[in-house]
């Protein structure tokens, strides 16, 4: 088991290579919520198949770089994304962002959850059991989470190699499913969006494909070796996370031609699928939601730990899935789960965007380089950075004022006829906001000691 938490990884204890990241990140996103993301933008939307497949490619070829920036912070470091945050809000300034980016990985971790005992009561229900009994529902849920605990809790290593062996499955039953549903798809199908709603397609991709995967880059490239190519290492975490959600999304969104209910990948999605696949597309379904929970699990136990709180890794990850437990709970045991999914995914943004666009500007300032264990001095000066801060809350403000999200709509989304650029205010605001506001010289040196 893992003992390092959010520690300078020494030199002595790097391993891997950058291509490495390429599966890490195909096994995360070669999944059904990426599906169903696709689905998302035809069905619930109304895109059309082609202006679905023009939001798909510009939504992911816009957010999924930050994916390859975040990954090149490991390497140089040795520590994970939102430490490495404390450079720019200082390190007790970083705390309630990395707070954030602990709601964010619950967030996800609960709703695959949610979807993997949906399916297991879905299988079960194949097989002739009472999936409406409370007491199985609740079995379900704990079996599910003992089973989820277990590549989380081992660590880095395992959760690597799990993830290089979910990619070459998942490759061969998503193709096979792609070759089974092809035949049905109607690309001419749906009469198409405006522009507004085109945005609002295209924001929803980003919050739920890059952009909440850039605060985890570095969790999983900051075991690479120190001299690792600064090319490879970006461009890995790129394609690794970039190909699978095109492909899948774009996959769902041909199903959405073919099933008006797509977007429930549980009792709807299956319908364009022939009767013999079902069961095994709910064991993807299953397995491959374990794979993106197992990513979001272990990241979320390090974000409680750069959050401030002193608690042993495996302690967070354990207390972590209490918690999705929990929430998942409510969530199969009510009828809103697909309105509070889409309503986390939009609110997402408003602090995820501003931290981008902090993160990027102090990336550049600094040309890359950090002293890492600066990053650790909490006795030290520069314990809140209050540029980072105030731009931190201005692109929250910008990203509020432009957001069309299920939750409520911004004053200029409002009066811009319900458009949705929320990311890019945020993200370009909060970015100006800090590069005005930090002007003083920045101390950039990389100590060897933290290699």
């Amino acid at each position: 088991m893992e003992q390092r938490g959010i520690e300078l990884v020494p030199s002595g204890e790097r391993y891997g290579r950058p291509r490495d990241l390429l599966f890490l990140w195909t096994g995360t996103t070669m999944g059904i919520f990426t599906l169903v993301y696709g689905t998302t933008v035809v069905a619930a939307f109304g895109l059309s198949f082609w202006q679905a497949v023009a939001a798909i490619l510009a939504g992911n070829l816009l957010a999924f770089p930050l994916v390859g920036l975040t990954s090149l912070q490991g390497p140089a470091t040795g520590t994970s994304t939102m430490t490495v945050s404390r450079a720019a809000y200082g390190p007790k300034g970083a705390r309630l962002l990395s707070f954030f980016g602990w709601l964010n990985m619950v967030g996800f971790e609960a709703g695959g959850m949610v979807l993997i005992t949906f399916a297991a009561l879905s299988l079960l229900g194949q097989a002739g059991m009472d999936t409406g009994s409370l007491g199985l529902k609740v079995a379900v849920i704990l079996v599910a989470a003992l089973i989820q605990l277990v590549l989380p809790l081992i660590g880095h290593a395992a959760v690597m190699k799990a993830q290089k062996y979910f990619t070459w499955v998942f490759v061969l039953l998503f193709g096979l499913m792609a070759i089974l549903v092809g035949p049905k798809i109607d690309v001419s199908a749906g009469g198409g969006a405006d522009f507004t709603t085109f945005t609002v397609a295209v924001a929803l991709i980003m919050s739920a494909g890059g952009l909440s995967w850039g605060p985890l880059g570095g969790d999983y490239s900051r075991y690479l070796p120190a001299d690792s190519p600064k090319k490879a290492v970006f461009g890995y975490a790129f394609l690794g996370g970039f190909l699978p959600y095109v492909l899948l999304m774009t996959l769902g969104a041909a199903v959405a031609t073919v099933v008006k209910d797509a977007a429930d990948p549980i009792s709807g999605l299956p319908g364009a699928l022939p009767s013999w696949f079902v069961v095994p597309y709910l064991l993807l379904a299953i397995v491959s939601l374990f794979a993106v929970n197992t990513t979001d699990l272990y990241s979320s136990g390090l974000n409680l730990q750069a959050a401030g709180i002193k608690v042993k890794r495996w302690v967070a990850v354990v207390a972590d899935l209490v918690l999705c437990v929990v929430i998942t709970y409510v969530a199969v045991t009510s009828e809103n789960f697909n309105t509070m999914l889409n309503t986390f995914l939009g609110l997402l943004i408003i602090w995820l965007a501003p931290w981008a666009g902090v993160y990027v500007t102090d990336w550049l300032r600094r040309k890359g380089r950090y002293d890492a264990r600066a990053l650790f001095d909490e006795d030290g000066p520069g314990q809140v950075r209050w540029a980072a801060i105030i731009a931190q809350v201005a692109g929250m403000a910008a990203a509020a004022l432009w957001i069309n999200s299920t939750a409520f709509a911004g004053w200029i989304s409002q009066a811009t006829g319900g458009t949705d650029f929320s990311i890019f205010a945020g993200f370009l605001v909060a970015g100006a906001v800090y590069a005005v506001l930090d002007r003083g010289p920045v101390s950039v040196p990389v100590l060897e000691g933290a290699r």
